[in-house]
């Protein structure tokens, strides 16, 4: 799988994660230049608090672009270390 924003790969690995339809990818397959922190968290019902980046791809910035899970619920302990993708984000196999 890779994610793709503006023709840059911001991510790709085959061990990939599909939690609703969103992939998650394992922290390590992320081209971290393009993250920067975002002050935005989210809470889902059954995951927990989620985290956000945006990214910053040829001086252009995707507002909280991707998200991830720093302490998941038991539920989604598997999730725990991955990133998922969205906001123009193109997820591809």
């Amino acid at each position: 799988m890779k994610a793709i924003l503006n023709d840059k790969v911001i991510a790709e690995s085959n061990q990939t994660i599909n939690i609703e339809g969103n992939q998650y990818f394992p922290a390590e397959a992320v081209n971290k230049e393009y993250l920067s922190d975002s002050q935005t968290n989210t809470v889902c019902h059954w995951k927990g608090t989620a985290s956000y980046y945006s990214l910053e791809v040829d001086g252009k910035i995707n507002q909280d672009a991707a998200w991830y899970y720093p302490n998941p619920s038991n539920m989604a302990k598997n999730i725990k270390g991955y990133i998922a993708f969205w906001r123009g984000v193109k997820v591809i196999n």
